[in-house]
């Protein structure tokens, strides 16, 4: 496949790369840039913060729901008019969220946010599976992903900064600029996509079961979106292991917040150098059973320190996206067309073990640390055996015999 990043004449290169990292980051820039504003929403709309926390819930379902139309819609009728359509909505709802009069505004404008807002996830896996081959999209998807959380760590601080100097409209006046920005760069983006679909707009949402019925994608779907499980369990945890189980304060509990979110930012890139002497195979397999060992360490010292605890369950963070370049790559390679059908079940599997992780951990246990422990110890257990089930078996599309490791 030609490398069609050589087509963008207004982006280039480096542009289209920052246009898809931007795209993929929506979903942080979305929820976490306005987690610090939520107690004065409450305060402002005299609202419990039970019905406030809808406007987080609400947005996750939506957006999860949104990528399964978004995803069949760029295969039927183009990457860049999928995305100029979403992020309008996006830019549009932002708007309306900044000017909302009463909590059941917000919530609703934010459904309509989180509907616009999911082209962004679904087409940007498209883009790269358009543009780059095999090895090469291993690479991007690396350094997207690097970018990319860098959104976790920093969209919070972000957000409290501008709360010292404006209202929690302000944040959403923030983010229907930073929606405009991706709307301008969706503008200048020239369509990747080499064939479109020509079936109808019902027989394009059915392309979702067709790429299901993939036995190798589906295969490798679940099992990499299972890391979404413990990953999310600790999120939804975190505040409530630092400041009630270990007393530290909210700006403490924010570094080792950070520390997790730099081996966020790290492990991407540790793929691609490990990727230089090791083949990939090989890697996944370090990589659950990193997260079984972290695990391990959870369960039996996590309770000593919150030092102790940051440190242990790091090495999980770690593998856990070290493991999605090539987990994403091998995914968008079982799949030569409906690649949008396909980059959207992704985007949605993953939110979906998220929001199991969540439940999980939200379940009436002894020790929040001890289940992080157990869950860890699953996933990476789980992961590893199916791992070494599916690999064996004839259903996985390898990489290419001209750029196989």
């Amino acid at each position: 496949m030609e490398n069609r990043s050589k087509e963008q004449k207004y982006l280039g290169k480096k542009g289209l790369i920052a246009l898809i990292a931007l795209l993929s980051a929506f979903v942080p820039l979305s929820t976490d840039i306005y987690l610090p504003a939520l107690p004065g929403m409450a305060d402002f709309f005299g609202a419990p913060a039970k019905l406030v926390n809808l406007t987080l819930i609400m947005f996750f379902i939506f957006f999860a729901a949104g990528m399964l139309f978004w995803g069949p819609m760029s295969d039927r009728y183009g990457r860049k008019p999928a995305l100029l359509a979403g992020v309008t909505i996006y830019v549009i709802s932002s708007v309306l969220c900044a000017c909302s009069a009463s909590i059941y505004q917000l919530i609703a404008f934010r459904i309509l946010q989180a509907i616009g807002g999911s082209v962004a996830s679904a087409v940007s896996t498209a883009i790269v599976k358009d543009v780059y081959r095999f090895e090469e999209r291993e690479s991007i998807l690396a350094i997207v992903q690097s970018m990319v959380m860098i959104s976790p760590a920093l969209a919070p601080v972000l957000g409290a900064f501008m709360l010292s100097f404006t209202s929690w409209r302000g944040v959403f006046w923030a983010l229907a600029a930073i929606g405009f920005i991706a709307l301008m760069g969706s503008t200048a983006f020239q369509d990747t996509i080499a064939r479109r679909s020509s079936v109808t707009i019902v027989e394009s949402i059915g392309r979702l079961g067709v790429v299901l019925r993939n036995p190798g994608f589906l295969s490798l779907l679940i099992l990499f979106s299972m890391t979404s499980i413990s990953a999310m369990a600790f999120v939804a945890s975190s505040s409530y292991v630092y400041e009630n189980g270990f007393g530290v304060s909210e700006q403490a509990y924010s570094y080792y917040f950070a520390l997790n979110a730099m081996g966020l930012l790290f492990g991407p890139m540790l793929y691609v150098k490990l990727s230089e002497r090791h083949g990939r195979g090989q890697i996944i397999n370090a990589c659950f059973i990193t997260i079984a060992l972290s695990g391990v360490l959870v369960y039996l010292v996590g309770n000593i320190s919150p030092l102790l605890f940051a440190f242990s369950i790091l090495p999980a963070t770690i593998a856990g996206v070290c493991s999605r370049p090539p987990g994403t790559n091998l995914m968008l390679e079982q799949q030569q067309e409906d690649a949008g059908s396909a980059s959207s079940l992704m985007g949605c599997f993953t939110t979906i073990m998220g929001t199991i992780g969540m439940l999980i951990i939200s379940l009436d246990w002894g020790s929040i640390i001890a289940a992080l422990g157990i869950i860890y110890i699953a996933i990476g257990l789980t992961g590893l055996a199916l791992w070494t089930l599916i690999s064996k078996m004839s259903i996985i599309k390898q990489a290419p015999a001209a750029e196989a490791r």
